[in-house]
């Protein structure tokens, strides 16, 4: 299926995933430490994904003591996957485990991940009134996937996505045709997704086996990674 035209804004509560566990071995370093336009694209990733969501998780692994003691992510669930090096599936797990109230017993390897705030703590729930700052991920309809290392993101493009979700619903940005990310996974697939996510392909060959809305964003971002250094 495809959209050529964005949703209007959805009700429904978009939690945000930030991955920016990997080693960067191409790059040379930590692609969430690489420096980009004065700050750290981790940083980056995680201000255009809250000026979309009110839950945003970044989920860290390679030098994440070194990352989180120089990053800024603000209000961010900070989210350390054990296993990084076996690649990017891992931390999609990581980070939907903890959304896990919300998605129908999933359980993830306690291996995997420890939870912790990021500087500032946690943010209050705004659904839940009073009691400790503690956010009640069960709330959440659809995690929104971003990836650090794509410095030609925008807010647009993931707000135009955002605007599709619903429990039910699978979508991607398209790049005149060609699936992209930010990825949209409705609630009801987490549990399928995160048994799929083997490796380094993340939700691909789920979404390869199920009905996926195409959402065109070349007018509005570039999709292009950032995998080497500057030449």
């Amino acid at each position: 299926m495809t959209a050529d035209h964005p949703a209007q804004e959805s009700p429904a509560q978009v939690a945000g995933l930030v991955l920016a566990a990997g080693a960067g071995r191409r790059y040379g370093m930590p692609k969430a430490l690489v420096s980009y336009e004065g700050g750290l694209l981790v940083e980056r990733a995680y201000r255009l994904v809250a000026d979309v969501c009110e839950v945003v998780i970044v989920v860290l692994g390679a030098a994440a003591d070194e990352v989180r003691s120089r990053a800024d992510l603000g209000d961010a669930q900070v989210v350390i996957n054990r296993d990084w090096d076996t690649g990017m599936g891992s931390s999609l797990r990581t980070g939907l485990a903890a959304l896990g109230p919300s998605s129908g017993g999933f359980r993830h390897n306690r291996h995997e991940a420890d939870l912790a705030p990021a500087p500032g703590g946690f943010r209050q729930n705004r659904h839940s009134g009073s009691g400790p700052d503690l956010i009640d991920w069960g709330l959440n309809d659809a995690a929104l996937v971003h990836l650090v290392d794509l410095p030609g993101m925008t807010v647009a493009a993931l707000r135009r996505i955002a605007g599709h979700a619903a429990a039910d619903v699978l979508a991607v940005a398209s790049y005149s045709g060609v699936r992209g990310h930010p990825v949209l996974l409705g609630r009801t697939h987490w549990v399928g997704v995160a048994a799929a996510a083997i490796g380094d392909q993340g939700a691909r060959g789920y979404l390869a086996t199920r009905d996926v809305l195409e959402v065109e964003c070349a007018d509005v971002a570039d999709p292009a990674d950032l995998d080497y250094p500057p030449s």
